[in-house]
């Protein structure tokens, strides 16, 4: 298996990465490159390329102007050129982002031989291979590191509206996606509306291989002329100085409570101050500055300007002597410095929103506190470093667990999701109306491919159980093997008696994070226009609009921190379904059944209530009279556009796929 990873920003080179130099050279660098190195490691691996952007800046190194860099047997990074050479922060890509893919599907095209997969990194790099896969057929899978609607939910950052619709547009279209944390999957991935049953998988990196043993007196080096009493124990937080990191708040607490300074000096590594920083960053690091440089904390705090990584070794190895690790943030996506701790034996004070929660239950070395009660971090870093017993518990809990953060387990398990993307079809699901129907022969070719038996067959539709079964007898269509009706928010299933009944599993999934009532209220002062009653359902609220006003409910639900899925069709219906629902979701649940993942299933439709299932299924068939609202949908390793309409339009994409004569 030839792998290729696609990250865009930050300064990617070997290691020892001079992590804090940029504003985007933090933890997603470690995470690639440990990642990429681990999976170069495995036997079904031939090849692992990391691919970023190449631009030439004496001050970050000479390594990022190199086109080709080799790193070990099997593994090297590859940096394309862009219009521009100059090294640019995040959101300074986007202008060059068509020229880095242009020069990426042509750095592809030379290759002797394509890579099975790439995976991308960030909303930038997923688009990038979307048009690589359109290009190429080559697979991609996506991985976030963080995501702009918990920003907006924490209330950092400015307009994060673009930034949303990327990362919505990269999940919606990814073959699957690899997240560090269940409230990954479970809550931030889903808060975006879009179908990922059977593609999201929960895959906890390995510990940091940056880490570094302790070279005798390189802390104390580091140190010198900030300590009066250099024998304390340390508080330690490394974090980049941006406001989300919240680590004002820590010197804060620090200085509000005279019982902790007593006990322990506090140590804040806050990125390279000499580097290349944002405007929020010279912002918060002159916070700091500001904050620690006040009288009663001079001789007890350090905020040294710069560290590498023998430093970060050396703070870990005094941290674990009776003090502790700080992480403060408002929101921490993972938290790779809290696994950095564990190695080292260092017992943790960590936020609870985020990764971190989980973190801690697995390992179970420190404390969680509200990151905004600036009062309990500091209680917390009290309790940690003067309970000797606490203390103990926690390290050897550290050292002891740690080991669940592996990351030869990561790169076997990564490869197989990467080997799974492609499966031999096992299960039709087929929208009804304009897909099935409008072809009187294309139907009767379909009941006569139906009768031989050779694929599971269900509908997927927008319509109700009654209509649906109506129109299948009307158009003498044959009967399927299941009906996933109301835009996906019902399964009806065959009993044994030959009646039909909803399936009452996945009814009850529909309610995890559903609230209808208060979906209902945030969306009255739309003023939008319903439905007719009929229409809607306990998972689902039904709407006329347009593209625009699916748009603002989206909008409105995100900002009031609501789960719902918005699907527009026909150009003038709005679905507003819990967040399990949907179309694709339902294919999943019934596959799941028989003992099959989307990665099974062929789906077939012609509007844009068909849209997830179409991007989440393994094989998928656009009809050739299907609406504008497909036009969007991306290109990818087995989605057909076939020419023939309707049911006729079916029959030739189950041709090509090998299962219709």
């Amino acid at each position: 298996m030839f792998i290729l990873h696609l990250a865009l920003g930050g300064c990617l080179r070997p290691p020892p990465v001079n992590f804090g130099i940029t504003t985007d050279t933090g933890g997603h660098i470690a995470y690639v490159l440990d990642a990429a190195a681990a999976q170069a490691a495995q036997p079904t691996v031939s090849r692992v390329s990391v691919v970023t952007r190449l631009f030439e800046d004496p001050g970050l190194g000479a390594s990022h102007c190199r086109a080709h860099e080799p790193l070990a047997p099997k593994l090297s990074i590859d940096r394309i050129a862009t219009a521009s050479s100059l090294y640019l922060e995040k959101e300074a890509l986007a202008a060059e982002l068509p020229s880095f893919t242009s020069g990426f599907l042509r750095h592809l095209a030379a290759l002797p031989r394509r890579p099975d997969v790439i995976h991308a990194h960030f909303s930038d790099a997923a688009a990038v291979a979307a048009a690589a896969r359109a290009r190429f057929g080559i697979p991609f899978v996506y991985t976030p590191h963080a995501l702009g609607i918990d920003k907006l939910r924490q209330h950092c950052g400015g307009d994060l509206r673009a930034r949303i619709a990327a990362e919505r547009e990269a999940i919606a279209q990814a073959d699957a996606l690899i997240v560090s944390t269940q409230d990954e999957a479970g809550r931030q991935v889903r808060a975006y509306g879009v179908e990922t049953d059977g593609r999201i998988h929960c895959l906890p990196p390995g510990v940091p291989g940056h880490l570094q043993a302790a070279k005798p007196g390189t802390a104390a080096a580091l140190l010198q002329g900030w300590l009066d009493d250099a024998d304390k124990p340390i508080l330690l937080a490394i974090a980049r100085p941006v406001r989300k990191k919240n680590l004002q708040a820590l010197v804060r607490a620090y200085a509000a409570t005279p019982a902790l300074a007593t006990h322990a000096n506090l140590v804040v590594l806050a990125g390279q101050h000499h580097g290349a920083c944002s405007e929020e960053e010279h912002a918060v690091i002159s916070e700091l500055q500001e904050l620690c440089g006040a009288a009663e904390l001079r001789g007890r705090v350090a905020l040294p300007p710069r560290h590498d990584a023998a430093d970060v070794a050396a703070l870990y190895r005094r941290a674990a002597a009776g003090g502790a690790f700080v992480n403060p943030a408002l929101h921490e996506p993972f938290g790779l410095t809290l696994i950095e701790a564990a190695a080292a034996g260092v017992p943790v004070v960590a936020t609870r929103e985020g990764g971190p929660a989980e973190i801690l239950a697995t390992i179970g070395h420190g404390l969680l506190v509200d990151p905004r009660d600036d009062a309990a971090i500091a209680a917390a870093c009290l309790r940690l470093t003067t309970d000797p017993v606490l203390h103990a518990q926690c390290a050897n809990a550290a050292r002891r667990n740690v080991s669940a953060y592996d990351w030869a387990r990561y790169a076997a398990a990564s490869t197989r999701v990467y080997a799974s993307l492609r499966q031999a079809p096992g299960l039709l699901a087929s929208d009804i109306d304009n897909t099935l129907t409008g072809c009187p022969a294309g139907a009767a070719a379909f009941s006569g491919w139906r009768a031989e038996q050779r694929l599971p067959f269900i509908v997927a539709t927008g319509r109700s159980f009654a209509e649906a079964r109506a129109v299948l007898r009307d158009w003498q269509l044959p009967q399927p093997d299941a009906y996933v009706v109301d835009v996906g928010t019902r399964i009806m299933l065959p009993g044994e008696d030959g009646e039909w009944r909803e399936c009452p599993r996945y009814a009850a999934r529909l309610d995890t994070g559903w609230d209808r009532e208060a979906v209902a209220a945030t969306l009255r002062p739309l003023a939008l226009t319903p439905q007719p009653v009929q229409t809607e359902g306990p998972h689902k609220l039904s709407f006329f609009g347009t593209q625009q006003e699916a748009e603002d409910i989206r909008l409105a639900l995100a900002a009031a921190a609501l789960g719902a899925r918005v699907v527009f069709s026909h150009g003038r219906l709005i679905d507003v379904l819990a967040p399990q629902g949907g179309k694709a979701a339902a294919v999943a649940a019934y596959a799941n059944m028989r003992g099959m993942t989307l990665a099974h299933c062929v789906a077939a439709g012609d509007s844009g209530n068909d849209a997830d299932m179409l991007q989440a299924c393994g094989h998928a068939i656009v009809v050739g009279n299907a609406s504008a609202e497909l036009d969007g949908l991306a290109p990818r390793a087995g989605l057909q556009r076939v020419r023939a309409h309707h049911a006729a339009g079916v029959m030739e994409g189950l041709t090509a796929l090998g299962v219709a004569e």
